[in-house]
């Protein structure tokens, strides 16, 4: 099928297949479901396409896996979504890859772009995802210049290749610290749920609430308990991670994609809680 009319299809009857590629961020890391498995923006995003479309003509496939590197997710992940040949995937990368030591902006997203050109002729449309603002995460907030380099790498490439782009940088609403886990490197439930809309919004869908609307009122915390929540913080998920990192140890290490098939939601375990917020 052209472009032309892939695009003209999609655009008339919706996306009738998703696949979801990445690392801990798409797996959905920070959104536990009653099952332990992890939801996640992809599952709930997932949920919104497969409401446009009659049951059970929706078929969604999550092979994100925590940990997982730009390269990882090259080898192991995009043949797996050219295989499976959906509608639409979307494919967040190269985040793990940035905020170790030494690494290259340049060099990660010259790698992603030759991901990007081999998965846009294999499926129908690839969406593509940046990079979150740091300036209020502590660590990372040092790094923020090599991920405002790569975002804006990435929303060239999505240029280059007519992607649509998740644009997490300018989602302001994640910049709260009620949208993160409290290990402060993934989303929390509500932060996974405002990035969904986000997406959907993306791809054209009506969303039953705005993703940056503003989170209510909070009590102004001191710099005491500000300070005493960075130590808690450092001893319980820094101090592992740089642990992990130190051993070449990985937390995705024997994890393996939740949902590697194109399945419908309905009667294939279906992502819970995505109805909305």
């Amino acid at each position: 099928m052209g472009d032309d009319s892939r695009r003209e299809k999609e655009n008339r009857n919706g996306y009738g297949s998703y696949a979801a590629i990445g690392d801990s961020f798409t797996e959905g890391v920070g959104d536990p479901g009653p099952d332990g498995t992890y939801i996640g923006w992809a599952d709930r995003l997932a949920v919104l396409l497969g409401e446009r479309m009659p049951e059970p003509t929706f078929r969604y496939a999550n092979l994100a896996v925590r940990g997982r590197l730009l390269d990882q997710i090259v080898d192991e992940q995009v043949p797996r979504a050219k295989e499976l040949a959906p509608d639409l995937v979307s494919f967040c990368a190269g985040g793990n890859d940035i905020i170790r030591p030494g690494t290259d902006p340049d060099d990660v997203a010259e790698r992603f772009e030759r991901a990007v050109a081999d998965l846009t002729r294999a499926v129908g449309t690839v969406m593509v995802t940046t990079g979150f603002d740091t300036r209020g995460v502590p660590v990372l907030r040092r790094l923020r210049g090599k991920v405002a380099t790569y975002t804006a790498h990435v929303r060239a490439i999505a240029d280059r290749y007519d992607c649509p782009v998740l644009d997490l940088w300018s989602l302001k609403s994640v910049q709260d610290r009620r949208a993160w886990d409290p290990d402060r490197l993934h989303l929390s439930p509500e932060g996974h749920s405002r990035v969904a809309l986000r997406a959907a919004q993306v791809l054209g869908l009506d969303v039953p609430s705005d993703p940056d609307e503003e989170w209510p009122p909070v009590p102004v915390r001191g710099a005491l308990e500000v300070r005493r929540d960075d130590l808690q913080w450092a001893r319980e998920y820094l101090a592992p991670w740089i642990g992990r990192r130190l051993r070449g140890e990985s937390s995705g290490d024997h994890v393996a994609a939740k949902r590697p098939h194109l399945l419908p939601l309905r009667g294939s375990a279906e992502p819970t809680g995505c109805r909305g917020r």
